[in-house]
């Protein structure tokens, strides 16, 4: 199944470091909702970015097709609260422990 970067953008630069109380309700649900889709597989890995120009969020999910990543992130509590966080979505090719070798050998009889 294709993988998904997401790139979850805050409100402010300074999100991280001065949320509110409801920011940080918020930001609970929307770790509740990244954590269960990893729990049932969806999701490779995510967590915050400490970009010193502005943390963001990052995750790698499983989908199967753009339009499914962009339903993913759409029922992110952060993104439905509608406060102003962004969500870009980019296509990768994520090599996996579970793919590692497959994806070897096949960029290996690519190159030959």
């Amino acid at each position: 199944m294709p993988h998904f970067f997401l790139k979850l953008i805050a409100p402010r630069p300074t999100f991280a470091m001065d949320m509110t109380d409801g920011e940080k309700l918020l930001m609970q649900e929307h770790f509740g909702y990244w954590k269960s889709r990893q729990d049932g597989g969806e999701v490779l890995v995510f967590g915050p970015v400490m970009d010193p120009k502005g943390p963001f969020g990052m995750g790698v999910v499983e989908a199967p097709d753009e339009a499914g990543a962009r339903a993913f992130a759409a029922n992110d509590p952060a993104m439905k609260a509608n406060v102003g966080f962004a969500c870009e979505i980019y296509p990768m090719r994520a090599v996996t422990r579970e793919n590692s070798t497959e994806r070897a050998v096949t960029r290996e009889n690519a190159t030959t």
